[in-house]
């Protein structure tokens, strides 16, 4: 579950629309305020995108989405919002106008992040009647895919704005990074910016291409710098001896003339046409949605194989899928309507457009996802969550039968309920349906589970709790009738 239920956007342009796509995405619900006449139709190529981005970013169960509004007002906006986002010009006449007039309409105990890229904290809040509660919350684009916040207090920050802004931002999918010290620019962009002076004088000088400056960043060290940052880097460059090695060896060359960081080329006419001619060359055969998408779909692979290795921003997309999943178990345990002597609701979702084949009808792999999730929403139900899993316990699939029935379409509604068979001992046997919302039955998955030991990779007794709850709700299932389709092998007829 969201900590938060009401946020609001001031600003809809790029870095607000991925805010507002983050947030939605996370069962928040958001209202904008942006004046400019193309708003709405700009939020919404950005929205489509980030439907398209999480579609594929993540097999857990995503939450329900937050439902968007558009404002008249910036008073219309945040009534009532537990955390009010900034991104409006980079202009601190035009941020502190903004502050004075959220304040006369926000709660007293709502947050204020400002997603400006540069300007000093303690300058945004400097006319502010509560200081306290605002912060920087520094993203970078696309906001609804990359997990990293820079988190800057000013002067007058409280400190108890800073954690809950880390605890909102974490829930959220992020990795919120508080830089302790007030810069200009903060850590990232000084870095960035660093980058792109020198890439301007390779270009002025004729040295490269905007296209050949490209390849070396992300054929070599952008490689790198995407799992490893550049201290770790360096710290094996330097071989056995590490970082004091790799310091004493190359330390010398920083007085070396090879960079012109200490100055920036002109920022002339001519530059400007030199720089977009040859960026035109090298990516112009692309509108700048398909070089979003084509982003979008490099980043996914970059961080679910980082997933994989449980490192570097794969971190965070590994905790925020595990969240995902308790939430789902956690919402069908607190379910107004949840009946634990009925099959258990363990699965609500719309097909994604990339789960169906060329019929546009869902692939054989997915039902078994569907089924593979419903799996996990019953053990999140009797206990088996992150925490438990961490201490060495969990439930392996080492059976499974299908019986594909009927067909679904991309973007159809999809429900599921799971029947427990039995639960006795390691083993827990389970029986799903898959139905579309017309009531249509489109599959049965019967599967046959054994706890483990992680520690050991062999079969064990689950954890006391565990084996009770299970058996709770077999016993409180074996009042139902067993369902047609249990035990069939394959080619048995219907």
């Amino acid at each position: 579950m969201s900590i938060i239920k009401k946020a609001a956007a001031i600003g809809g342009g790029v870095i607000g629309a991925g805010w507002v796509a983050r947030l939605l995405e996370n069962g928040i619900d958001v209202a904008v305020y942006d004046p400019a006449p193309e708003a709405e139709r700009r939020l919404q190529a950005v929205l489509d995108n980030a439907e398209r981005a999480y579609a594929k970013l993540t097999l857990a169960p995503r939450r329900s989405k937050g439902r968007l509004t558009f404002a008249a007002s910036i008073a219309e906006a945040v009534r009532n919002a537990e955390l009010i986002v900034e991104s409006v010009p980079e202009r601190l006449d035009i941020k502190q106008a903004v502050y004075a007039e959220v304040e006369t309409a926000a709660l007293p105990t709502a947050l204020i992040a400002s997603s400006t890229s540069g300007i000093l904290p303690s300058d945004l809040q400097a006319k502010m009647m509560l200081p306290e509660r605002l912060l920087v919350a520094h993203p970078f684009n696309p906001v609804y895919l990359l997990p990293l916040v820079e988190l800057v207090g000013g002067a007058k920050t409280a400190p108890v704005t800073i954690e809950r802004a880390k605890a909102i931002y974490t829930a959220l999918g992020m990795h919120p990074l508080h830089i302790k010290k007030e810069i200009e620019a903060f850590v990232a962009d000084r870095l960035l910016e660093a980058v792109w002076r020198e890439c301007l004088w390779l270009v002025t000088d004729g040295i490269a291409t905007t296209a050949e400056i490209d390849d070396a960043i992300r054929y070599g060290f952008g490689l790198r710098w995407a799992q490893m940052g550049i201290f770790e880097t360096y710290r094996i460059a330097g071989g056995e001896a590490g970082m004091r090695h790799f310091m004493a060896q190359f330390g010398p060359c920083l007085k070396w003339p090879w960079t012109k960081l200490t100055n920036v080329p002109d920022f002339t006419d001519e530059l400007v046409d030199l720089v977009s001619s040859q960026s035109d060359e090298q990516s112009g055969k692309y509108s700048i949605r398909e070089l979003e998408r084509i982003r979008d779909d490099n980043l996914i692979a970059i961080l679910q194989a980082l997933k994989v290795k449980d490192w570097g921003a794969g971190k965070a997309l590994a905790a925020y899928e595990r969240g995902l999943v308790d939430a789902a178990g956690a919402a069908v345990a607190g379910a107004a309507d949840f009946d634990p002597s009925q099959p258990v609701p363990t699965l609500d979702m719309r097909v994604p457009a990339d789960w169906t084949d060329y019929n546009n009808h869902m692939t054989e792999s997915r039902y078994l996802q569907c089924f593979a999730d419903a799996s996990d929403a019953l053990l999140r139900l009797i206990g088996v969550d992150a925490d438990y899993v961490t201490n060495g316990g969990s439930y392996f699939t080492v059976e499974t039968h299908i019986r594909h029935l009927d067909e679904v379409a991309a973007l159809e509604p999809v429900k599921a309920t799971t029947q427990v068979l039995a639960a006795a001992g390691k083993k827990l046997h389970l029986f799903h349906r898959l139905y579309h919302e017309d009531g249509r039955l489109l599959a049965t998955g019967e599967h046959m589970l054994i706890h483990v030991s992680l520690k050991t990779r062999s079969a064990a007794d689950p954890a006391p709790a565990i084996a009770a709850k299970a058996a709770e709700l077999a016993a409180a299932h074996a009042r139902l009738e067993r369902p047609e389709g249990t035990g069939r092998a394959v080619g048995q007829a219907r």
